[in-house]
């Protein structure tokens, strides 16, 4: 299974506390890199969410946000703990009985005791946030879904452009040995005008440290196991983008090896053909995780 760095997901829900939606955004990065952009009663659960991500995703360039829009018509508000208020209220009395100057607590202070409000209130925030985890790991279990789609697509992509060199590889290898002859002979009879006929071993070497300038038989013969590894990686599946990408420099060095070496323009448009392929490759590589 291959995995693109390229996807998008979004998903929402309506709540007694509001409506929510979280979108996902993916393309293609080096490493792994996460933006969010959350309202800012959500900032606290960043690290959460973060974490959530990281732990899923390898690479891409991520971008996370969420909407929140609180219910109309309901007012969320914190909650007396009575108890609390109970002992407090018995505790200024104790004082007051002890010291009879002692000023009376006022709302204000008694509203601004530890504790003394949002028990409820804090149950609604942890509600909240069980919301907000649930709901990107749905919105993250839609993208994932979506680059495996977009992978799938990628490796089609990649199995049709090996088809295409094989072809031209097919073409370019039977031309080589008559190739190979021609030349040799073509310079076998000019250093003999050259050197005559008494020459004999040093024309001999002579035409093979040149032949040997001019042979691509090694070239693409590793083409053809390149293009089995990389047939053999996009098999195998996983995160193999970089591992590909590698295999995209094996192939251009070939082919480019190929060009510099060819004295045949049959070879040389074929050294171009595969170089054309090859960077087609090398981009969609670039969207493979």
């Amino acid at each position: 299974m291959i995995f693109s760095m390229t996807g998008y997901a979004a998903v929402s829900q309506e709540t007694p506390h509001g409506s929510f939606s979280i979108e996902i955004r993916s393309v293609n990065n080096r490493y792994l890199d996460i933006l969010f952009r959350l309202p800012d009663e959500f900032r606290k659960q960043e690290a959460v969410m973060r974490e959530l991500l990281t732990t899923q995703l390898s690479r891409g360039k991520i971008e996370c946000r969420l909407n929140f829009s609180p219910s109309t018509g309901t007012v969320n508000l914190p909650q007396l703990d009575h108890t609390l208020l109970e002992q407090l209220l018995q505790l200024e009395q104790t004082i007051k009985t002890r010291h009879a100057v002692a000023a009376s607590l006022t709302v204000a202070e008694i509203l601004k005791w530890p504790g003394i409000l949002g028990s409820n209130h804090a149950r609604s925030i942890e509600e909240l946030d069980e919301i907000t985890v649930m709901l990107l790991q749905t919105a993250l279990n839609d993208l994932k879904a979506a680059r495996i789609r977009e992978g799938n697509k990628l490796k089609s992509i990649l199995l049709n452009r090996i088809e295409q060199m094989r072809q031209l590889l097919q073409i370019a290898s039977p031309r080589i040995p008559a190739l190979i002859a021609a030349f040799e002979e073509k310079l076998r009879t000019r250093l003999e005008e050259i050197l005559g006929n008494y020459e004999n071993e040093r024309i001999h070497q002579e035409i093979t440290l040149f032949a040997g300038k001019i042979d691509v038989d090694e070239e693409l013969s590793r083409l053809h196991a390149h293009l089995h590894e990389v047939e053999h990686i996009l098999d195998k599946g996983g995160y193999v983008g970089k591992r590909l990408d590698f295999m995209m420099q094996e192939l251009h060095r070939e082919a480019n090896t190929i060009g510099s070496k060819s004295i045949d323009l049959e070879i040389t448009r074929i050294s171009m053909e595969l170089k054309v392929i090859i960077e087609q490759m090398r981009e969609q590589v670039q969207n493979i995780e």
